[in-house]
């Protein structure tokens, strides 16, 4: 069972993990973190070139490429969480297999470890925004309560597609088709304006809405925080965490034996 005191026994393993997870990444790349700036920025370019210019969608904000930007950025951290967490215990199936420690500690790290390309990201995100002409203010500092919604969302999706994964392996090849759909389920091309109620409302159900909805009023300087969207995504992802770590609480000690 999921202890918090056992976990914080096997801290420091969870801590190893999490640092071997952020070496192993970046291990034998030429450009090293600079791809956690650059796949937000390439994403960005794109749409706007398709959804902002072509598409007409530049009309219904003030600046389109800062708009994508600042959805792409947690959203870029999300997508390649759920997708290195979904298959990080096949991955690790030696170290399952034959090293006792909470099973957690694999897809949790993976978790762990994405939140330092979350950080150059954003520092750069934040670079662009100041020199763009937007001054940045204090709803800043409610970007680590976003960031924790975005990390229980993919901490508790992640571990359960993990364990899922051990059994059928199919999931591998289901999870990138998934995270193409909640991409285009996700206000990150398009403001959720264009969206009538109450769609807008039972959007917010998918906790990726509140967390770049809540980017983009944090680092844009909206005029007012979505508030209902935000709590309605914060009860979403605290929902997906519980069910997620239950579910592979209840199958963690069959996962030695199958892989």
């Amino acid at each position: 069972m999921l202890s918090p005191r056992e976990l914080w026994r096997y801290r420091d393993v969870g801590l190893q993990i999490a640092a071997r997870d952020v070496k192993v990444r970046y291990r034998q790349t030429v450009l090293g973190v600079a791809w956690a700036i650059l796949q937000p920025i390439a994403t960005m370019i794109v749409f706007s070139i398709f959804f902002g210019r072509l598409a007409g969608l530049s009309s219904h904000v003030s600046s389109y490429p800062l708009f994508s930007l600042s959805g792409l950025v947690p959203w870029t951290y999300f997508a390649t969480a759920l997708l290195l967490g979904s298959d990080s215990l096949v991955v690790n199936a030696p170290l399952v297999s034959k090293v006792y420690f909470p099973r957690i500690f694999i897809p949790g790290g993976v978790v762990a470890a994405g939140l330092v390309d979350l950080a150059m990201s954003l520092a750069v995100l934040l670079v662009i925004v100041v020199v763009s002409g937007t001054a940045l203010t204090a709803a800043l500092l409610t970007l680590p309560f976003f960031v924790a919604m975005m990390v229980a969302t993919a901490l508790g999706v992640g571990s359960a597609l993990a364990a899922v994964n051990v059994r059928y392996r199919d999931v591998r090849y289901v999870v990138p088709f998934t995270i193409q759909l909640w991409l285009f389920a996700t206000p990150i091309a398009y403001p959720i304006t264009i969206i009538p109620e109450p769609w807008r409302t039972i959007s917010a159900i998918n906790p990726m809405t509140g967390v770049v909805e809540g980017f983009r009023w944090a680092v844009l300087d909206s005029s007012s925080a979505p508030l209902s969207l935000i709590a309605i995504s914060a009860c979403s992802a605290a929902v997906l965490l519980v069910v997620g770590l239950a579910y592979f609480d209840r199958v963690e000690r069959r996962f030695a034996d199958v892989l």
